[in-house]
């Protein structure tokens, strides 16, 4: 392993043509006087042009010009270094962009010219034995025959002499066709040119999701792994960066294995991996990593905000203001059910119909088997993918799959084949491929279906639960959010204490997370909308007012209740409703759900309806009733939004801080949240211009919610990158319970026996108890100081005294 310590805490930041390498480094000096020890930047390998994030990487020599190249790069690592900070590089193992033009892609580029006998042919998951060896590109406006007018043969000294052309996309030339008729040269090329559309059922290569201008990387391959990452590897080894992130490794084929190789071949430089688990999903014990970006920890965090009665209470009330059925959003595991058998025969038909093609090959070298036919097998396959409850297994390249694995894929086969018993046969034949037991068959063709059925449950369990079941399934919008279980809110502390104790035991420099560049609404927007949970006759009271309210003031009337709830319900999240930010995030949300309409088959009418209520109703005439009722909220949102935030900063592993999260930040789904730091969107341009750091460091008291969280932020980071023997991997984890009648309501625990955090949960409820009353917090023997607001405490200590001017304490021996 590498002798460079984990961060004691990162800083990521957005890097993006309209914030760029440079920019980062002029904000070095504030994040170094905030406390970190580690910038966390978002893919900086040559994109897409124009790339707001970076994940469509189309080159893995060069470092993105955009961002100021490879010498920018170099130059912001130097003025971090100056100032005592390293770089976490966000990587991308998974896929590259198919982009326009397809040139810049030279691999791609390269096989698209040459076919399966390229040099570059076995970088890409391309079935070649599908479509009589050639890779569907499924780019055009309208099907073939209707754009050949729009097709041309150009000379385009960028794409490197004559290519053909269909406005911004250049495909290269089968050597010796340059010269044929229009009809011809097609038909001669190792490419199939296809209406958009036919990607769902056709499409021979993988992608990430269903995302088709992102290729499926073969990473797996020894040849491949070392071109993809020379460059990221060199700068490690340069001490250009010294950790990295790396993006859904659920996509490989063998994700345990890719991080062997990477660990060996980085020097075991600190690395988190971007894994989605379940509530009882451990982290596979096999993978070398540090751990997690952290939504588990988000997970158990937001969880202890909510309410679980009041959960229950808004889940009812929102079927029955909804009237959704109970597969449509009326609740949760039948939505997801649904959702997923929709993603499953709809969106992902070309997977389903690549792994059974696989089978098939696979059931016809065995001469003592009898086939099965094609419907039966997809049948088959997508009963067993939508019965797999996590994102995939893990079954290494011809096994043995791990225990858990077994059972899993055991019980889906079972509970697939009760419900559907003339499968029973193929059921227990897929089951066995997915497991890579020998008895189903051996060989590529076997190995194959083992690999892409964990790709594909992957990537079914994404599409369905994040990107359609948390846009239908809408009571309360905070639990719906990556690495949350709508059907699980809430978080004992007792839980979230053995959550902390099992962390600080098997992954103590794991990541930690509140809020990513993928997260659906920020920390702050989500723990604002969790105190619903804690007044639900409130909200139902105000929302039930609404169309009473809306024909009084003439507001246009919502095209159905679901989208009207979930408007208003962001809209209080937001705080304050705007149209350039809410109209857009409800119409993402209506497509998600797919229920009206979609992103492919948009609904023109509806949206139209949708965007005129957005507009004239919660961005209108009823702003100031929005405002008005999110203003209720704040001071338990506030105590909400500080206890998760200390929580965050002090609990075990390795916190990464989103950039501008330091103040209050109400942020929606992507693009809104990925903003450039300098952006105007949640007050992130307002780091370092005024000295307010300073003065709070040096004794100044808050003047107002955005000093105290920076405050806060700003003491916490500092302690644990000034006392890595509390928050380090060796610091001690001790929980500390309160002792009276509104124990629950304080979390508490001690670091490495120097440092004690505690909080203050479900203030509403609280408030309605009565208070703290006799509730007292046991101290550990010695004198105590409160870094957030001063006072010395011992021995066992009124929580109506610690807690009397923030619902936040951290205390220093």
């Amino acid at each position: 392993m590498s002798d460079t310590p984990a961060p004691s805490a990162t800083y990521r930041i957005q890097v993006q043509p309209g914030f760029t390498f440079a920019q980062a480094a002029a904000a070095v000096p504030y994040l170094a006087s905030l406390g970190v020890s580690h910038l966390h930047l978002s893919p900086v390998l040559e994109a897409v042009p124009g790339s707001g994030h970076g994940y469509d990487v189309v080159d893995h020599s060069r470092i993105r010009a955009e961002l100021g190249g490879e010498q920018g790069l170099r130059d912001l690592s130097r003025t971090a270094r100056d100032h005592g900070l390293g770089l976490i590089l966000d990587i991308v193992p998974n896929h590259m962009a198919v982009p326009a033009p397809e040139h810049l892609n030279s691999a791609l580029w390269a096989v698209l010219r040459d076919g399966p006998g390229s040099a570059y042919a076995q970088w890409f998951d391309i079935d070649w034995a599908a479509l009589d060896g050639k890779v569907l590109l499924p780019v055009l406006g309208e099907p073939l025959p209707d754009v050949l007018d729009e097709l041309s043969v150009v000379h385009d000294k960028a794409a490197g002499g004559t290519v053909l052309a269909y406005y911004d996309h250049r495909f290269p030339l089968r050597p010796g066709t340059e010269d044929l008729p229009l009809p011809e040269l097609l038909e001669a090329q190792w490419y199939r040119l296809a209406y958009w559309r036919t990607a769902r059922t056709e499409l021979n290569y993988r992608r990430f999701f269903t995302i088709s201008d992102l290729i499926a990387v073969r990473v797996e391959r020894p040849e491949v792994f070392a071109a993809t990452h020379a460059t990221v590897l060199r700068l490690l080894r340069d001490g250009v960066a010294d950790g990295l992130r790396i993006d859904h490794p659920d996509g490989l084929a063998d994700p345990a294995g890719y991080l062997r190789q990477l660990a060996e071949a980085s020097g075991g430089r600190w690395t988190v991996v971007e894994k989605i688990l379940q509530r009882d999903e451990p982290l596979p014990a096999d993978w070398a990593c540090a751990g997690t970006t952290g939504y588990d920890a988000l997970d158990r965090i937001d969880g202890l905000f909510t309410d679980p009665a009041g959960a229950a209470s808004l889940d009812a009330f929102h079927r029955d203001y909804t009237g959704a059925a109970d597969d449509r959003g009326g609740r949760w595991a039948p939505t997801v059910r649904r959702a997923s058998y929709r993603v499953v025969t709809h969106d992902l038909a070309a997977e389903v119909a690549r792994l059974r093609r696989a089978a098939e090959r696979v059931r016809a070298a065995d001469p003592e088997a009898r086939p099965y036919g094609p419907d039966v097998l997809d049948d088959a396959i997508r009963e067993l993918l939508v019965r797999v409850p996590v994102y995939r297994p893990y079954v290494p390249p011809g096994g043995p799959a791990a225990p858990a694995d077994e059972a899993m894929l055991e019980r889906a086969a079972q509970d697939a084949g009760a419900a559907n018993p003339a499968l029973g046969g193929a059921l227990d034949f897929l089951r066995d491929l997915a497991l890579a037991r020998p008895a189903a068959g051996t060989g590529a063709d076997a190995g194959d279906f083992t690999a892409r059925f964990a790709q594909v449950a992957s990537a079914l369990h994404a599409k369905s639960v994040e990107d359609a079941a948390f846009y239908r399934y809408t009571p309360l919008l905070s639990l719906c959010e990556v690495g949350r279980d709508p059907g699980r809110p809430a978080t004992a502390p007792a839980e979230f204490h053995a959550y902390c104790a099992g962390i600080q035991r098997d992954r103590p420099t794991t990541g930690t997370v509140l809020s990513t560049h993928d997260t659906k609404r920020s920390a702050d927007l989500r723990l604002r909308l969790a105190v619903l949970s804690e007044l639900p006759e409130e909200w139902q009271d105000w929302m039930e007012r609404r169309e009473a309210r809306e024909a009084q003031v003439g507001c246009p009337p919502a095209p159905d209740r679901q989208a009207q709830y979930t408007a208003y319900q962001t809209g209080v999240g937001l705080g304050f409703c705007h149209p350039d930010r809410l109209v857009p995030a409800v119409l993402k949300a209506v497509r998600e759900a797919g229920l009206r309409t979609t992103w492919t088959e948009q609904d023109e009418a509806y949206e139209k309806a949708v965007t005129d209520f957005v507009d004239g109703g919660p961005c209108g005439v009823q702003v100031y009733d929005v405002s008005e009722f999110a203003g209720r909220l704040e001071p338990y949102a506030t105590a909400n939004a500080l206890g998760a935030a200390l929580l965050h900063l002090t609990m075990p592993g390795v916190p990464d801080v989103y950039q501008g999260t330091e103040f209050p930040v109400h942020t929606l789904v992507d693009p809104d949240n990925r903003a450039p730091m300098t952006g105007p969107v949640g007050g992130t341009q307002r780091f370092g211009v005024d000295g307010t750091l300073d003065g709070l460091l040096s004794g100044g008291l808050p003047r107002d919610a955005d000093e105290a969280k920076l405050r806060l932020t700003a003491v916490a980071l500092r302690l644990r990158r000034d006392h890595p023997q509390w928050y380090g991997p060796a610091g001690a984890y001790d929980p500390l319970a309160a002792d009276g009648p509104a124990a629950d309501h304080c979390v508490a625990f001690v670091r490495g026996g120097g440092a004690l955090t505690a909080v203050t949960r479900l203030s509403r409820r609280l408030e309605q108890a009565g208070g703290w009353r006799e509730t007292v917090l046991p101290l550990p023997p010695g004198q105590w100081r409160n870094r957030l607001g001063g006072g010395t405490y011992s021995g066992k200590v009124p929580l109506a005294e610690l807690f009397a001017d923030s619902p936040v304490a951290l205390l220093t021996r």
